[in-house]
């Protein structure tokens, strides 16, 4: 697996290369602003970008902007993006597109080791990686006639482990029930968010999509 680290901060940079290679993840480049982010990426096609959202020349939403330039250049290129803080307006810019192949945390997730490496290999696959801190957040702006609210608090707490991206299994571990209810609860999710039938990886996406823009 090999991934581009943008990180303005060269300590915050050095230390996620470190874990990447650590994890036997091939760090091929490194970048310092959003410029050369797109030069890294473009010439490199690695298989995940992970990159902060806030980066030179302005500061400001650079590494954002890079990375949804990345995802409609290069879809095939996984891209993590991390933040200091949870920026709502920010996320919904980068899920626009759909979540496939994308993900989003806090800097401070970094020190978990095995969650972040987790979620880089996960978005590498094409999966999506949610900071549960992020979900959390969006979950409290639910609108009244969102029809997520028509679904029951089990099925939010298994949608909202849908959005971080857990399997099946995990989100069994997690809420104490075997895979079996799960399996029945997504069904129900897909029921009363009035998903038509398609391949079940389409359609957890798809219920997530609803479940951020809601």
């Amino acid at each position: 697996m090999r991934a581009v680290v943008g990180e303005d901060s060269v300590l915050l940079r050095e230390g996620i290369v470190r874990l990447l290679e650590r994890a036997e993840i091939q760090v091929v480049a490194q970048a310092g602003d959003a410029e050369d982010v797109l030069r890294k990426v473009r010439a490199h096609k690695p298989d995940v970008l992970i990159v902060d959202i806030r980066m030179p020349p302005s500061n400001e939403d650079d590494g954002l902007r890079a990375a949804r330039t990345i995802r409609a250049e290069l879809p095939d290129v996984g891209v993590l993006v991390v933040s200091q803080y949870i920026e709502e307006g920010y996320a919904n810019d980068l899920l626009g597109d759909g979540t496939e192949g994308v993900g989003y945390l806090l800097k401070d997730r970094v020190a978990d080791v095995d969650r972040f490496v987790d979620a880089v290999r996960r978005v590498a696959r094409g999966g999506s990686a949610l900071d549960p801190e992020v979900v959390a957040h969006l979950v409290g702006r639910r609108r009244d006639d969102d029809p997520i609210t028509q679904l029951s608090d089990r099925e939010r707490e298994v949608l909202a482990a849908m959005a971080e991206g857990q399997s099946n299994s995990a989100i069994a571990e997690q809420l104490v029930i075997t895979e079996r209810s799960v399996e029945k609860h997504i069904t129900s999710i897909f029921s009363r968010l009035d998903l038509p039938p398609a391949s079940e990886h389409n359609r957890r996406v798809l219920a997530v999509v609803a479940y951020l823009r809601g």
